[in-house]
């Protein structure tokens, strides 16, 4: 097998691995209700589904030898926003006081560290 040929099954692979992982965000963000269950369909499924099909055109363009990094900016770009938009969807949701409202932590001193109470 020559580069090319493992180049483009992989670009194949990558591209049915990518459009399941679309196709379930795009099922998640249409069955979820809510704001704050909708935000994870699409940040965190979606993410991977387009990072699997840049993933794809970069190992097409591998294979017609002819090599690109458009692909690898796009991610790094893309894994770099997506979880701060979702940070600031979540954060204007709890603002707005549209979602459900997480309990409150103890009032003890462990909540936030690795201590562990005394017995």
């Amino acid at each position: 097998m020559t580069l090319s040929t493992i180049a483009t099954l992989g670009a194949a692979l990558s591209l049915l691995i990518g459009s399941g992982f679309v196709l379930v965000g795009v099922v998640g963000l249409l069955k979820f209700d809510d704001p704050m269950t909708r935000l994870h369909a699409p940040t965190k499924v979606g993410t991977m589904g387009i990072g699997m099909l840049l993933l794809a055109s970069l190992l097409a363009s591998l294979a017609k030898g002819e090599p690109s990094i458009h692909e690898l900016l796009i991610m790094a770009f893309l894994f770099v926003t997506a979880p701060v938009s979702a940070n600031f969807i979540a954060k204007v949701t709890i603002h707005r006081r549209t979602c459900e409202t997480p309990p409150a932590p103890k009032k003890d001193s462990t909540w936030s560290t690795l201590d562990t109470p005394d017995a």
